[in-house]
């Protein structure tokens, strides 16, 4: 086995593979005629909505005279805000610029949400460490009701970014240019990171989309990498999700229970 730096080293630079050898891993099928260009947005949006509901639950159920329960939905709130903070950086960095040199004005509505976004994760990080210093049920409820708020500002906000972002960026640029602009997002990513969001986009996607993605890292990256990348992503598989991944891949079908035992 591999180290977890190792792992995660070996994710970026698989993802970057993937990313200019395996377009249809970051585009809508050609068989869907509605949206047939590359989307820059789907697989990250999808991830983000997996992890800020996931989390959102868990704080919804945390007991806060629970030292434990209170310590890891705190953890999982903090990792949670801090993948927002760096998405909205990835998407200024290169997504906003790139729609501004061509559609001038196009992106400036989505400007003014990530403004309010990074103010909004510093909120929510002052009231996670609040209830971390002084765990109640009032602080608990407090910062479960201004998540929700949060991950509905943000749901309407990739809404937005997937459908009046993705038309101009399809009006202005070509799926070649398109896949530049990802495989520059993708260099940027620091190897940790990237292996956090694998983690909560595997699940996320559907079983064509997972197949695909992970069978282009599989083909990039070294065999005992990708073991432990599997290794970190299979206990968040259904074992129904599993055996079609590990058919469409030729992998051992490995039943959770089976881990487990």
């Amino acid at each position: 086995m591999t180290s977890p730096a190792t792992s995660a080293t070996s994710v970026q630079a698989a993802a970057q593979t993937v990313a200019t050898s395996q377009p249809a891993a970051h585009a809508v099928p050609r068989t869907q005629p509605q949206l047939p260009r590359v989307d820059l947005y789907g697989g990250i949006h999808k991830a983000l909505r997996l992890f800020m509901t996931d989390t959102l639950a868990r704080v919804g159920w945390l007991d806060a005279d629970d030292p434990a329960d209170v310590a890891a939905a705190l953890g999982q709130v903090g990792a949670l805000l801090e993948l927002c903070r760096r998405h909205v950086e990835h998407e200024n960095t290169h997504v906003h610029p790139a729609i501004e040199a061509r559609r001038p004005g196009a992106s400036a509505h989505v400007a003014e949400d990530h403004e309010e976004h990074l103010q909004s994760i510093a909120a929510l990080e002052a009231e996670a460490a609040a209830l971390r210093a002084l765990p109640t049920a009032n602080a608990a409820l407090r910062l479960y009701r201004h998540l929700a708020s949060f991950v509905g500002e943000n749901f309407q906000h990739m809404h937005w970014e997937e459908t009046q972002h993705n038309a101009a960026l399809w009006a202005a640029y070509s799926d070649e240019e398109l896949m530049q602009i990802h495989v520059a997002i993708v260099s940027s990513v620091p190897p940790a990171e990237m292996l956090q969001i694998a983690r909560w986009m595997v699940p996320a996607l559907n079983p064509a989309e997972r197949a695909e993605v992970l069978g282009g890292m599989k083909a990039a990256m070294p065999a005992s990498a990708f073991e432990d990348l599997l290794d970190a992503v299979r206990p968040h598989l259904s074992d129904k999700d599993w055996a079609k991944l590990a058919r469409a891949l030729h992998l051992p079908e490995r039943p959770f229970a089976a881990l487990m035992a």
